[in-house]
Order: structure tokens, then C-alpha cells, then sequence
């Protein structure tokens, strides 16, 4: 059940950025309003996983890790935004690094 709620956290985090990029400023109401909804659910949803017993290091590597590329990948696919190499390199350590604190902790 925690992985879960942190898959919800994730996802919540998700909508909460891309709105933030729709927002223009928070100059457009709507998706002002969802970036308020978006990160307020990713954090209710946070503190829920962390109070569930599973460690804040894996959980922040996670939703942080699992975050950052799901943002990169909306922003080339749906944004107009452009990737380097050296940037897809960059997001494949990070995914790295979440899986090895995974692996590598103790529950």
C-alpha cells in the first residue's frame, strides 16, 4: 500500500509541475489552481508513505528521481522541449542511483 501512495505522490508532483509550466506566471487560473491541488496532494500523500514505515531516503530518491525524469520525458513529448544526450545520460543516473538505494536498503 505504500508504493502505492507514493505512486499517487509521484503522479501528484507531476500534474503539480506541468501546471506550473501552463500556469505562464500563475498569470492562467486554472492551472495555477491545479498547482496548488498537485503538489498539496504530493505532500498529504508523502507524509502518509514516510508514516507507513518506509525509509524518507528511498522514498524522497524515488519521488524526487521518479519525478525528474517523468518531467523530462513530458516536456520533449508534449512541451516542445529538446533533450541532449548528455541530459538522457543525466536522467539514466538518476534512475540509477534510485534503484541502488532500493536494492541496497534494508526494510
Amino acid at each position: 500500500m505504500a508504493y502505492l501512495m507514493l505512486v499517487f505522490a509521484i503522479c501528484s508532483e507531476v500534474v503539480g509541475t506541468v501546471s506550473l509550466k501552463l500556469s505562464e506566471g500563475f498569470s492562467k487560473p486554472f492551472p495555477s489552481i491545479m498547482v496548488v491541488i498537485g503538489y498539496g496532494a504530493a505532500f498529504v500523500a508523502l507524509g502518509m508513505v514516510l508514516k507507513m514505515g518506509l525509509p524518507v531516503g528511498v522514498v524522497y530518491a524515488i519521488w524526487s528521481g521518479a519525478g525528474v525524469a517523468l518531467i523530462a520525458l513530458i516536456g520533449v513529448a508534449f512541451l516542445g522541449e529538446s533533450i541532449t544526450a548528455v541530459q538522457l545520460g543525466g536522467l539514466a543516473l538518476i534512475i540509477g542511483g534510485v534503484v541502488a538505494l532500493e536494492l541496497g536498503g534494508a526494510h
